[in-house]
């Protein structure tokens, strides 16, 4: 293996996703694409209807800002960082690393709660639809408890 795809998200558990996926290419000796898909909602007044909408340059600034800060966490993994919009993240990950050539996509489980039974969650989606192997990073529970983590 040689490229990682690293698929976070803006949640608390991204630092622990981007630790293992750290580990792993410390392990293969790979080069880390570091990769945030920014949900676009369709409720925002699209750019050009009323001005500039400075909403997507913030939020894009403020991934960058947290891609950057995990990937200091890690100085010895060369790490490439990118942003994308989209209103599926799912997709946008698995074109991502078809676009990265990536040989293995890590990403966070963030269970099943609600619709996502019905639906599925991303982690779910791309596991099942990538053409490629995918490491899913699950929460760890703290110690002395078991059974399903909190909801």
């Amino acid at each position: 293996m040689t490229k990682i795809l690293i698929a976070v998200d803006g949640s608390a558990r991204a630092p622990g996703v981007f630790r293992a996926a750290a580990n792993l290419a410390r392990a293969m000796n790979a080069h880390a694409v570091l990769y945030r898909a920014l949900e676009a909602s369709p409720d925002f007044t699209p750019p050009g209807a009323a001005g500039i909408d400075p909403l997507p340059a913030y939020l894009e600034a403020k991934a960058r800002a947290q891609l950057t800060s995990l990937a200091a966490t890690a100085p010895d993994v060369h790490c490439e960082l990118r942003i994308e919009e989209s209103l599926q993240p799912w997709r946008a990950i698995l074109a991502a690393a078809d676009a990265v050539r990536a040989d293995m996509i890590v990403i966070g489980s963030h269970g099943y709660h609600g619709w996502d039974r019905i639906l599925g969650t991303t982690a779910g989606k791309v596991a099942n639809l990538s053409h490629r192997s995918v490491f899913v990073v699950h929460e760890r529970l703290p110690e002395g408890t078991s059974g399903t983590a909190p909801q």
